[in-house]
């Protein structure tokens, strides 16, 4: 009688977990230092794993989808609006909340822009702003710190 198979998780998810583990062994930790992405569309997918990888070592895997929507977003206008050649990445962790910061070189400020049903593109702000519960930018001497927080009840720990 063969013993039964109680697999700890789909393969596709230990493949993910794999993907995301290694991208924060080789990129750094956004949680202890800010991490530099070059400035890429196809960094936004790094920066969604090195996020996702963040908060499951937080414990705080059911706030992924929203982050990485999120975080994608920030990474985006990053990429498209600023002309940098890399941008930088931090999470922050206090009592209650999560922080993202994308932190780039230019110090044009990005606008939240009215959203009509047929846009293809513009949405960015216009979700952050919906699904976070604060946002901002700060202004630096040499560029600018775009970012978001979410609320964290202690329950969902």
């Amino acid at each position: 009688m063969a013993a039964p198979t109680v697999p700890a998780q789909p393969v596709a998810a230990a493949a993910a977990d794999d993907l995301a583990a290694s991208s924060l062994d080789l990129l750094g930790d956004p949680s202890r230092e800010e991490v530099r992405l070059t400035s890429r569309p196809e960094s936004a997918g790094v920066a969604r794993r090195l996020a996702g990888s963040v908060l499951r070592n937080w414990a705080l895997p059911q706030k992924s989808e929203v982050v990485e929507l999120l975080v994608s977003e920030l990474v985006g206008n990053a990429v498209r609006h600023t002309g940098a050649r890399t941008f930088g990445l931090r999470m922050l962790r206090r009592r209650g909340w999560i922080r993202v910061e994308v932190r780039d070189p230019s110090r044009a400020l990005p606008c939240l822009m009215p959203v009509r049903d047929l846009d293809i593109s513009g949405r960015g702000l216009f979700l952050i702003d919906k699904l976070a519960d604060r946002w901002g930018v700060d202004l630096l001497p040499r560029g600018k710190t775009a970012w978001f927080e979410l609320r964290v009840h202690e329950r969902e720990r």
